[in-house]
């Protein structure tokens, strides 16, 4: 304490010699304003859940498909906190950063400075950049110590451990941040220059550069072994120091990792195995009904308040009309629940009969928002409010999508604003918010000068926003972010997408996807819309600056193998050129670019086609 004293007044005396990764800086002792936003290097990508052996037997299956190599598996446990990416330049740490939407996450290397178990210097041979994943966690003994402490202070006690590493995380003050007993397993390196191919050996060399590397990880020749691992911690979970909700199984060998790919969500060689979820019974109360944006009616449980893997669960989703007969739920019968992935409730089985004070509830026939009369199309499980234009919720949600962060993210509009300004007759579509005065907003009364003049100036800076992500805000049902931006890449404009008369010709789009754009381009009211934001200033054309050369346009090109630029290079160097990468070998395949370790299957098909297959070698000088 002495010698932390002394660097500390050092420091304070000589300003211009501070070190940002000092040992004071453990301590905390700054307070921040908010934190920013920075773009992930690498996407943050979630996993996809499993819950069964027959699951990860198929799991298995499909990995298999993918590769004509054998392959290991590495097991890892499933730690319930708050995923983290820390960057390292020449041994410190540089920044660190939230998951947030997985492009993109919020700055917080101040906080994450003040937790001992993750180093600000590192030893030993480690790479000049590199960026490593994990896990924020408390550990039970710091979480009940804590509630100790807010029970004698007569303070309302912290609900789970993961809510509260997670709220942790977002303190502006280091110096609460730094009294909470965070700790951090990583389990994930990523970087141009890694020690190794292997995954589970680059995770002991990060154990000897100074991280944190769980041993309990460990690696499995067999989906057998994977099982086995799995059955072990399902039964000793309760002997860990920490929570844990499952077992993460991942493919050991990095340049089959490479080969297998990804989907636009996860990786297909990862995949999360989640234990049995946890259940309470209790009882409901009441059966409401919310209304989407895009019409669709979703009946909800009002649960007797119930306490269920940390927190207090009050409602939980019945999904559809279907669902809840099948279920046979109804006003004051007893349900058991429980977390779907441990995170989302939902009611399992109906456990007796209610309360004579209660009937049963039959699934509403009208919109309990506008009253109109509900519709259910043929093959759908959900019924609609057809009353798009008038409809509040419907309205208010389609506002809510339009300014979201990954579409036109304009920031400063909450939900309780929109409704208001639904309310007063400012806004009822997309292209009023463009027309939107500081007076307007001023009469709202919660506006102050300056957050007036914040909004105005994000909603303007809004009209930057490209094309992709401006179609992903219209809201048409189906059109996600990937769907949005293969459709740009493809046609290049909107005029281009609505004349087209056959969208299904476009890779990955099918007739639910082609049907959905159809009615949103038939209805007269959305051609008026989208001509009103063309003249507000928004972008419904692909801008082609970035291209680079057109020496691939039209190119269609899959890559396979391990090059000497990452992927992630390879791929943004054929779209800088004009090309267009796509997943599997067709007959309309331009060319294979083939790296190290390219797998047989797809050079057999590329042969049997008659499909070019080249060098990275040749492709560079192709873009030259």
């Amino acid at each position: 304490d002495r010698l932390l004293k002394e660097l500390q007044d050092l420091e304070s005396r000589n300003p211009d010699l501070f070190d940002p990764n000092s040992p004071s800086q453990r301590v905390g002792g700054t307070v921040l304003n908010e934190f920013k936003t920075v773009n992930h290097e690498y996407r943050m990508l979630s996993l996809d859940n499993s819950y069964s052996k027959q699951d990860l037997q198929d799991f298995d299956k499909r990995l298999s498909k993918l590769t004509d190599y054998s392959f290991e598996y590495v097991c890892e446990l499933k730690y319930d906190g708050v995923s983290i990416s820390l960057v390292y330049e020449n041994g410190e740490l540089i920044r660190a950063a939230t998951r947030g939407d997985g492009s993109q996450g919020d700055d917080v290397t101040d906080n994450i400075r003040t937790i001992n178990s993750i180093p600000l210097k590192l030893k030993g041979d480690y790479p000049q950049r590199f960026e490593i994943r994990g896990e924020i966690f408390l550990p039970l003994d710091g979480f009940h110590k804590m509630n100790v402490i807010r029970e004698k202070q007569g303070l309302e006690l912290y609900s789970n451990p993961r809510n509260t590493a997670s709220g942790s995380l977002k303190l502006l003050n280091t110096n609460e941040v730094a009294n909470r007993p965070l700790d951090c397993y990583l389990y994930y390196l990523l970087g141009d220059q890694l020690p190794t191919s292997s995954h589970y050996d680059n995770l002991t060399k990060a154990k000897e550069w100074g991280f944190k590397i769980p041993n309990e990880t460990a690696k499995c020749n067999s989906i057998i072994d994977v099982m086995e691992f799995i059955e072990k911690w399902e039964k000793d979970r309760e002997t860990l120091p920490y929570e844990i909700d499952g077992v993460v199984i991942k493919v050991d060998n990095l340049q089959i990792q490479n080969e297998m790919g990804f989907t636009s969500k996860s990786p297909r060689w990862a995949i999360a195995y989640k234990f049995k979820a946890e259940q309470a019974i209790t009882r409901i109360e009441k059966i409401t009904y919310q209304v989407g944006r895009t019409g669709a009616i979703t009946p909800v449980a009002n649960l007797e308040p119930v306490q269920l893997a940390g927190t207090i669960v009050k409602r939980a989703s019945l999904h559809n009309s279907d669902q809840m007969f099948r279920l046979g739920v109804y006003e004051g019968c007893k349900v058991y629940i429980e977390k779907g992935g441990d995170i989302i409730p939902k009611v399992v089985k109906v456990e007796s009969v209610g309360n004579d004070l209660f009937s049963n509830v039959d699934f509403i026939s009208t919109c309990p928002s506008c009253n109109s009369k509900l519709v259910r199309n043929t093959g759908d499980a959900k019924h609609y409010c057809p009353n798009s234009k008038d409809c509040l919720p419907q309205i208010k949600g389609r506002f809510e999508h339009f300014i979201s962060r990954k579409a036109m993210n304009i920031d400063g509009l909450g939900s309780e604003t929109i409704e208001l300004l639904i309310r007063k007759g400012l806004i009822s579509t997309l292209d009023d918010l463009y027309n939107l005065k500081k007076e307007d907003l001023m009469t709202l009364g919660k506006n102050v000068e300056k957050s007036t003049n914040n909004l105005l100036l994000a909603i303007d800076k809004s009209k930057q926003i490209p094309f992709d992500r401006v179609l992903y805000a219209l809201g048409i049902r189906f059109v996600g972010e990937t769907v949005a931006n293969i459709l740009a890449r493809e046609y290049k404009s909107i005029d281009a997408i609505m004349n087209c008369q056959d969208l299904t010709n476009t890779d990955e789009i099918g007739d639910k996807i082609a049907n959905s754009l159809a009615d949103f381009f038939n209805d007269s009211d959305n051609l008026q819309l989208i001509e009103n934001l063309k003249e507000l200033g928004l972008n419904f054309i692909e801008e082609e600056g970035n291209l680079i050369s057109e020496s691939l346009k039209g190119a269609r090109i899959v890559i396979s193998g391990v090059f000497n630029h990452s992927r992630q290079e390879i791929k943004k160097l054929i779209e800088q050129h004009g090309g267009k990468n796509v997943n599997s070998i067709s007959k309309k395949t331009t060319f294979v670019l083939a790296g190290d370790n390219m797998g047989p299957s797809k050079k057999q098909k590329a042969e049997n086609l008659g499909v070019k297959i080249i060098t990275e070698e040749e492709f560079l000088l192709k873009i030259r």
